[in-house]
C-alpha cells in the first residue's frame, strides 16, 4: 500500500500564498493507480467515514450541517460552500477552501503520476493556519492552542488522506 508522506507544496499550489511568514502550511501526498479526476477525489475526501465524523461535530457544535449530495456539488463545481468552508480558489485540478473564521484553509489537488504504461494519480491534501496579531504584543502568531494540537492535526491529515485513498482505490 502506498505511503502517505509529508512533502513540499507544489510551486503552483493555491495554498502557496499561505506558506511561510508567521503562518503554518503543510502538504501530504499519496499516489494511487489509475487516473482519478479532481472531482472524484474531492467527493471521496468529503464523504469518507472519517470526514463524516467531522461533519457530525460541525453540525452539532457549530450549526454547520452538510450532506454527501453537497459534497458532490462542491466536487463538481456547482457549489461554493460546504459545511464550515467556502471556496477561496478553484482550478481544474485544485480546490482551496477557507473556514468560516477565515483562519484555516484546506486544499486538495490531483496530478498525473506514474507512466504511460502504468498511469497513476498523486493526491495532495494540505492545510494552512493564518496567523493573528496579538493585542498584547503586536506580534503575529498562531497561538498556544494551535501549537498544542499540531501533532493531532498532522496525524488527522494523514488519516483523512488515507481514507480518501481507500475510497478511490
Amino acid at each position: 500500500m502506498p505511503t502517505i508522506r509529508r512533502c513540499d507544496l507544489p510551486a503552483a499550489a493555491l495554498l502557496q500564498r499561505y506558506a511561510g511568514a508567521a503562518g503554518y502550511a503543510d502538504c501530504y501526498a499519496v499516489d494511487v493507480a489509475g487516473r482519478v479526476s479532481h472531482a472524484a477525489f474531492v467527493e471521496a475526501f468529503y464523504t469518507t467515514w472519517v470526514f463524516k465524523l467531522e461533519r457530525l461535530i460541525l453540525r452539532l457544535f457549530a450549526s454547520r450541517p452538510s450532506t454527501d449530495a453537497q459534497a458532490r456539488q462542491l466536487a463538481d463545481g456547482t457549489r461554493d460552500s460546504f459545511a464550515a468552508w467556502s471556496v477561496e480558489g478553484r482550478t481544474a485540478d485544485q480546490l482551496l477552501l477557507a473556514d468560516f473564521t477565515g483562519r484555516t484553509k484546506s486544499w486538495l489537488m490531483v496530478a498525473a503520476a506514474g507512466s504511460a504504461a502504468s498511469p497513476g494519480t498523486r493526491l495532495y491534501f494540505g492545510s494552512a493556519v493564518v496567523p493573528v496579531r496579538s493585542r498584547r504584543t503586536g506580534q503575529a502568531g498562531l497561538g498556544w492552542m494551535f501549537r498544542a494540537l499540531l501533532g493531532f492535526h498532522q496525524l488527522y491529515s494523514r488519516i483523512l488522506l488515507g481514507a480518501a485513498r481507500a475510497r478511490l482505490g
